[in-house]
C-alpha cells in the first residue's frame, strides 16, 4: 500500500474516531429532543402531519421486492439536498452538538437552509446520515415545510463535496413524540447506506413549541 493510501486510510480512521456514537445522541434525544427549537407554528395552517400508511416498512421498496442498495461511497461533506416532491433545492451546512448536547439547527433567518450532522456518517457512506432543518421560522415556512406530505417511493437527492450525488429512496415518514424518542429506531444502522431528515412537526403550544418530529427515512438506490 503506498504513502497516499495508507494516509487516507489513516484520515478515515481518525474521521470514525470522532464521530458522536447513536447511542450517545440517541440517549439525548430521549430526555426531550429540542432539535428545531425555533419553529414559532403560529400561522394559520400548520405544516402537513405524515400519514398512518407512510409509516416505516424497511423490508421492502414500494414495488414489494427486496431492496438491493449500491455500494456505499466514501466519506465526503454533504453540500446541497433536493426533494423534487415538496420542491425543496437548499445548500447543505455542516452542524454538530450545541452547548446543550442537542443536534445544532441551521441558523433561524435563513428559511432555505438545512444541516448535515457531520458528528454522524456522511451521505451514502455505509451507515445512517442525519440531514435537520427548520419547519418553520418567525417570518413564515422554512426548508422543511412540507416534510410530512412526502411519500413512499419520492427521490432525495444530496449533493455531496466530492462531486457525487446520493440519491435516496424514502421508504417511511412517521412523526414522533418528543417524548420517548425512538433514538435506536431512527439512527440505528442497517448495514447499509441510509438517510434521515428530520424537522419539528406534531402538536404546537407557544409555552412548549412543537411536541414531536417528523421524521424521512431513505435508503441509498443510486450514486451518481
Amino acid at each position: 500500500m503506498s504513502a497516499s493510501e495508507l494516509s487516507e486510510v489513516a484520515e478515515e480512521e481518525e474521521r470514525r474516531r470522532k464521530r458522536a456514537p447513536w447511542g450517545v445522541i440517541a440517549l439525548v434525544l430521549l430526555t426531550g429532543l429540542a432539535l428545531i427549537r425555533n419553529g414559532s407554528g403560529e400561522f394559520d395552517v400548520g405544516p402537513p402531519q405524515p400519514a398512518s400508511a407512510a409509516a416505516p416498512d424497511s423490508r421492502t421498496t414500494v414495488s414489494g421486492t427486496f431492496a438491493t442498495a449500491p455500494a456505499a461511497l466514501p466519506f465526503a461533506a454533504a453540500d446541497r439536498i433536493r426533494i423534487p416532491a415538496i420542491r425543496v433545492d437548499a445548500p447543505v451546512m455542516p452542524v454538530g452538538l450545541d452547548t446543550d448536547g442537542w443536534i445544532a439547527a441551521p441558523p433561524p433567518d435563513d428559511p432555505n437552509l438545512a444541516g448535515w450532522f457531520n458528528g454522524g456518517v456522511s451521505p451514502g457512506e455505509k451507515g445512517t446520515s442525519v440531514v435537520v432543518g427548520h419547519v418553520d421560522n418567525t417570518k413564515g415556512p422554512a426548508v422543511f415545510y412540507g416534510l410530512g406530505s412526502l411519500k413512499k417511493g419520492n427521490r432525495i437527492e444530496v449533493d455531496r463535496q466530492d462531486g457525487r450525488t446520493a440519491v435516496f429512496e424514502i421508504y417511511g415518514i412517521e412523526v414522533f413524540a418528543k417524548a420517548g424518542f425512538p433514538g435506536d429506531r431512527v439512527y440505528g444502522s442497517k448495514g447499509t447506506p441510509e438517510l434521515r431528515v428530520i424537522t419539528c412537526g406534531g402538536g404546537f403550544s407557544k409555552q412548549n413549541g412543537y411536541d414531536g418530529n417528523v421524521v424521512v427515512f431513505a435508503r441509498l438506490v443510486e450514486a451518481r
